[in-house]
């Protein structure tokens, strides 16, 4: 089996935005000793050759700063009236399966990916969906990933397309940019140019009426076939959280 790493990593990067920054502090092992002899233990009793243990600890990370699977309740405290599950509640049934890629990298920044799109590479490529398939958005925007043009640019899910996929079975989806919508400056600044209330994160808000979860920020989709793959993308279990992040893999045999 053959395992590809799906997730960027976790680290501190000066491109991110403020409100996304990851912020770890490494301890060295030295600083376990003097733990240890203030526990309780003389030093005369470390075993031979003990460096003390390396310790880590993460200062701030929001749970979508990095690659992360948003949970439903991200989207809206209801899904069609009844509350929406957080990601602690997602199901883990949902979140691995057999996966397909839907590459979309001709499509141009700030142009929405439609249902028209996903047909005609369907088609094109003699695939279909299945329900429980996880569907992954190929767009090659994660090469600006960890540069300052990564959320401003790329292309994104229409809401008709995300409704499309939820419609045909599909709880789980994925997109290798920095979020699912088109990117959030060029969303605000359509919004007011148009004066349109419904405009603004489009894509997210089908999770008020219909549940689902998607994943953000994937690297890595050139490296796997369209299909023939799993996916595994299992959240931390963080209770009552919008969203977490995940060590996302595909599998191929």
């Amino acid at each position: 089996m053959k395992i590809i790493d799906l997730s960027k990593p976790i680290q501190y990067n000066k491109n991110d935005p403020w409100f996304m920054k990851v912020k770890i502090k490494h301890k060295p092992h030295a600083k376990a000793k003097w733990l240890l002899r203030f526990l309780g233990l003389p030093f005369k009793l470390f075993p031979k050759g003990f460096q003390g243990w390396a310790d880590d600890t993460i200062k701030r990370m929001g749970v979508h700063s990095t690659t992360h699977i948003d949970a439903p309740w991200h989207y809206s405290p209801t899904v069609n009236g009844e509350k929406a599950k957080t990601i602690d509640e997602v199901p883990l049934d949902w979140c691995y399966g057999e996966g397909i890629i839907i590459d979309m990298k001709h499509k141009p920044d700030f142009e929405p990916i439609t249902v028209k799109d996903i047909e005609i590479f369907l088609s094109k490529h003699h695939l279909s969906l299945s329900k429980g398939m996880i569907v992954l958005i190929k767009t090659g925007r994660d090469k600006f990933n960890g540069t300052k043009d990564f959320p401003k640019k790329g292309t994104g899910m229409s809401s008709e397309a995300t409704e499309w996929l939820i419609d045909k079975g599909i709880k789980v989806m994925g997109i290798d940019s920095w979020g699912w919508d088109l990117p959030l400056p060029y969303m605000i600044q359509k919004a007011k140019e148009t004066g349109d209330s419904e405009y603004f994160w489009e894509a997210h808000l089908v999770g008020q009426r219909k549940e689902y979860c998607h994943i953000e920020q994937l690297v890595n989709l050139d490296a796997l076939p369209y299909t023939g793959f799993k996916v595994a993308v299992f959240p931390l279990k963080i209770v009552g959280a919008s969203a977490a992040p995940a060590r996302v893999v595909a599998m191929l045999e």
